[in-house]
């Protein structure tokens, strides 16, 4: 398979000399881990004690991970993309909120979004997280099959209603739609409720994707039992297909609480069972649909190579993914090679998108070469256009 991630040109194509300087500084800040925790700690004091730190915010990490404040904020980037081939999936990342009016505007806010893709050939999905329009707690609760109090039942009644409310409006809309996974103890619940949502609307083709977080030992099996319900329902599967990024939360729960670790047991277990998860679908691509979320090189390539010669690099089965601000090297070259690339455009509040921008520094700083491979690409860059100049 040709190696096409490293052609930095194509990558960086839509980056200015300044952009491209900021990038490359953001980096080189996230690759310090104490630096990282600092600015955590600083970030989130001056949040709370409403500090004017959004300028600040906006005119670096946040401009550079997110597409706006608004969702019509992000036309600006969404049609700068598309220009070289690359879609957008509006991702509305406010988190943490814990209330039933907070719930209901989440809700507004993913219908709008689904408008957008409708109407828009550059947004070709919607997407939410489970916990935008329920509490995790309860999420968590009735995946342990405990019992509600009757205002639980009330509220847990509200949380399906929103999920239905949402998927029954993409399958009207006809535009495809993701739902996020998150953290183990809250899945199963989540994972029941869209396992209703496929057998309802990918009768005849996928508008429902879940997501697998492979970094999870047990995730084949379920997809392997989820494929057996399908062909018994007569149902389409679809799924994001990512590594995960709870793995130290899930971790240190696992072992303050004294169970056994959800996650794989070395990075290596879980490259394989993301691997494998990919050949598993592809071999079922007649009634599957995959959207490949990584940021992992061999992961595409093997995935590039699955479908040489066997899926049309445009089959609107298979998209390859990743989130806004990270792996320009792999979305951008994919798409100049005629491949379905997205990119995860988060958008919301400045300091309502704070939780996952820290997130994503934080993930950055732990996964083992990803800041080091965003700095070489940034930096190779730069000195080929110097050179050029």
């Amino acid at each position: 398979m040709e190696k096409i991630f490293n052609n930095t040109e194509v990558a960086f194509s839509l980056k200015s000399d300044t952009e491209l300087d900021r990038a490359y500084f953001l980096f080189k800040m996230i690759a310090s881990e104490p630096l990282v925790k600092i600015g955590t700690a600083v970030t989130n004091f001056a949040i709370k004690a409403h500090l004017p730190v959004e300028g600040l915010i906006r005119a670096t990490v946040f401009d550079h991970f997110c597409g706006g404040t608004t969702e019509n904020d992000c036309l600006t980037v969404v049609d700068k993309m598309f220009i070289k081939g690359v879609s957008s999936v509006l991702d509305y990342s406010v988190e943490g909120k814990e209330e039933e009016a907070q719930f209901d505007a989440a809700l507004q806010m993913t219908l709008k979004t689904i408008d957008f893709a409708k109407e828009r050939l550059a947004i070709p999905f919607a997407v939410f997280k489970p916990t935008g329009i329920g509490r995790l707690d309860l999420y968590e609760k009735v995946g342990a099959k405990k019992e509600l109090s009757e205002t639980e039942k009330t509220e847990w009644e509200k949380v399906l209603d929103r999920f239905d409310s949402i998927c029954k409006t993409a399958y009207e809309k006809d535009v495809a739609l993701l739902i996020d996974a998150e953290e183990s103890w809250m899945q199963d619940a989540a994972d029941a409720i869209v396992e209703d949502m496929m057998k309802k609307y990918n009768k005849h083709k996928v508008i429902v994707y879940n997501t697998l977080q492979m970094y999870r030992w047990d995730r084949m099996d379920y997809l392997k039992k989820l494929h057996e319900q399908s062909q018994k329902d007569d149902f389409h599967i679809g799924m994001k297909l990512v590594r995960g990024a709870y793995m130290e939360k899930e971790n240190l729960r696992a072992k303050e609480m004294g169970y056994p670790t959800p996650i794989c047991a070395s990075k290596q277990a879980t490259d394989d069972n993301y691997n494998a998860a990919v050949s598993y679908m592809l071999q079922n691509i007649d009634t599957m649909a995959i959207f490949a979320g990584t940021h992992n090189e061999e992961s595409s390539y093997l995935l590039m190579q699955m479908m040489n010669g066997k899926i049309a690099k445009n089959d609107a089965r298979i998209f390859f993914g990743q989130l806004y601000g990270m792996s320009d090297n792999i979305s951008y070259n994919l798409a100049a090679h005629g491949y379905n690339v997205a990119k995860y455009l988060p958008f919301g509040p400045v300091r309502d998108v704070m939780p996952y921008l820290i997130r994503r520094a934080e993930e950055n700083t732990s996964v083992a070469g990803q800041t080091s491979r965003e700095l070489n690409l940034l930096k190779t860059e730069r000195e080929r256009r110097k050179t050029n100049s």
